[in-house]
């Protein structure tokens, strides 16, 4: 392998500088430049900061510190395009992309980079770290490294590689790199297929809900950092993209009690938070905010410019990217004009614009969402519908517990619906409501083989069109003989 190569993982990481945050708890993460630097598992302390620097390349601005989210949002039919820029991802909007557009080299870099490191950290726990730190912090330290390499995996999954859906996972997915690379020789592997890469994302989720903590002393650390029940939402996640729903229900018992109000009975209490605005305004620390990039003030503690959510979406305190389609989610009548939910909506330059959702200006300190206790909920609405083709009385429970913590005027009831199919069509209605501008669409059209449906003057793409998935990074097909385009 080229060292060039080794820069293309390293690089990504060390440029995007932004190592993890936690001085809440008085924690200095002190990550080493150097990938062979080895002296920095050398003591308790040193491993820690490596443990939080995995989290940091987590949240780069091309992977979940901005970008992941931005582009899962604008490949969907909500959002217009107003600036033309292929630097903020006009070719996605337009699902055009080259294999060496920005969005598809930078993201691909930017996973793996996180990838590696993960990787590199559980090479090292085992060679010596884990005898440093002992047993028990050993254990809650790989299964957080294990943790942030499903995200990263599962992240990849969603741009680069055909849904499960297509084949049961027969298609090729991406490579499956589970060893780190500090040194030449490792450059061409082929890529595994979609359900390999799940399966790996599954069991690293598995191992991490063993080896989490219930949970930490702090509310900071119980949103930014992974424990046991971050493991269960993740997986309830993982099993609806590959259509597996008793998989969904199965995990999602685990932390939804049988009745409302909804709650997780161990672990952290995760709970729906009387008032939807409050998971967006500080601390960001809610029981709801299973997980959230934490973002900061201080230079290289937030994603950078051209990367931030409040960037992209904001007119008022950003640069306005992307306003609302007038004709998407925001024209349905069935979502009223009293729902607390559409103040964070306004009109900017006569345009509808997401500028409250993520509204402190620049350097754009929001946390950003990776996946709130309202997803798990709705995960589980729509897998019992879909397992017992019943209009299920848990299903409309829940799907009113999110809709009535925003408009108290609304409630369904089973008579509401008709058939399974219409409550199905009801709980898509609501994730595209809840979770517009939280980078969920893309994955709800993909898993279902569903049409991206066309918007402004882009058009739409079918599960069989070219586009439907991005191509292949272009600095990866350069230095991995062994892996094929799209």
């Amino acid at each position: 392998m080229r060292y060039s190569y080794i820069k293309y993982f390293f690089i990504a990481t060390l440029g995007s500088g932004l190592f993890f945050s936690c001085k809440r708890d008085s924690l200095t993460p002190t990550p080493q430049t150097s990938i062979r630097d080895i002296s920095s598992f050398s003591n308790a302390s040193r491993i820690q900061g490596q443990l939080l620097s995995l989290y940091a390349s987590l949240k780069g601005g091309n992977l979940y510190g901005g970008r992941y989210v931005i582009y899962g949002d604008i490949r969907g039919e909500d959002f217009l395009n107003q600036t033309s820029n292929l630097v903020t991802g006009s070719d996605v909007w337009n699902l055009n992309p080259t294999n060496s557009a920005t969005a598809v080299v930078g993201l691909w870099a930017q996973a793996y980079a996180t990838i590696n490191l993960c990787n590199i950290f559980l090479d090292q726990m085992a060679a010596g770290g884990s005898n440093i730190v002992g047993a028990t912090l050993s254990a809650n330290y790989i299964a957080e490294a294990k943790l942030v390499r499903a995200i990263s995996y599962y992240s990849l999954l969603q741009y680069y590689a055909r849904p499960y859906a297509d084949g049961n996972g027969s298609k090729p997915g991406v490579p499956l790199r589970l060893s780190g690379i500090t040194n030449e020789g490792h450059s061409d592997l082929a890529r595994s297929t979609v359900a390999e890469v799940y399966t790996q994302i599954i069991k690293d989720l598995n191992d991490a809900e063993t080896g989490l903590p219930l949970s930490y002393s702090s509310a900071y650390n119980n949103t930014t950092r992974g424990h046991r029940n971050t493991a269960i939402a993740l997986k309830t996640r993982v099993y609806l993209t590959m259509q597996q729903y008793p998989n969904v229900i199965t995990e999602a018992n685990k932390i939804v009690s049988a009745t409302a109000p909804f709650t997780a009975s161990t672990g952290v209490t995760h709970a729906l938070q009387a008032d939807i605005t409050n998971v967006f305004k500080t601390p960001y620390t809610t029981t709801e905010s299973i997980l959230s990039m934490p973002m900061t003030s201080t230079t290289g503690d937030n994603p950078g410019t051209q990367n931030q959510l409040g960037y992209y979406y904001a007119k008022v305190t950003g640069n306005g990217e992307y306003s609302l389609n007038p004709s998407g989610i925001i024209a349905d009548a069935g979502w009223l004009s009293t729902d607390k939910r559409r103040t964070f909506i306004s009109t900017s330059s006569g345009k509808p614009y997401l500028n409250y959702k993520y509204a402190i200006g620049s350097p754009y300190t929001d946390y950003v969402p990776v996946i709130r206790y309202a997803e798990v909920l709705l995960s589980l609405a729509e897998a019992k519908v879909r397992s017992t083709n019943t209009v299920d009385a848990q299903s409309v429970a829940i799907l009113n517990a999110i809709r009535n913590r925003s408009d108290v005027t609304t409630t369904f009831t089973v008579a509401s619906f008709a058939t399974p199919t219409d409550l199905i069509n009801a709980i898509l209605k609501e994730r595209r409501i809840e979770f517009l501008g939280e980078g969920l669409r893309n994955t709800d059209l993909l898993r279902l083989l569903q049409t991206i449906p066309a918007k402004g003057t882009a058009q739409s793409k079918t599960s069989s069109d070219v586009g439907y998935i991005w191509p292949i990074s272009s600095s990866e097909l350069s230095l991995n003989k062994l892996c094929t385009d799209n």
